[in-house]
């Protein structure tokens, strides 16, 4: 399945685009982790590394890592740059989940 494909999806899809040398993305992990034991199968998570993946990450202008993304049916729904606390995430998956 391709990334465009993923990011039509029904449920969102969260896209974390990342990158190894990053030290944020590395705290970023765990973070993703605990939020998917949370959410289940209420939405995906898929991480997108943009040294591996320069093409997705053009096609959404990812400037700094690691930037969030929430997409739904294609749509980009949400965006943040930077490490995002847990409770927000869920937060906002939920809010577009339903």
């Amino acid at each position: 399945m391709t990334f465009n494909e993923m990011i039509q999806s029904s449920k969102p899809v969260l896209v974390d685009f990342s990158a190894e040398w990053c030290g944020p993305c590395k705290m970023m992990a765990p973070i993703l982790k605990d939020v998917k034991k949370e959410i289940g199968e209420t939405a995906a998570i898929i991480k997108v590394d943009v040294d591996k993946n320069p093409v997705a990450a053009q096609q959404f202008q990812i400037q700094g890592v690691p930037t969030l993304i929430l997409f739904k049916e294609g749509k980009l729904l949400w965006r943040q740059s930077g490490v995002v606390p847990k409770a927000g995430l869920v937060e906002v998956i939920k809010k577009y989940a339903s």
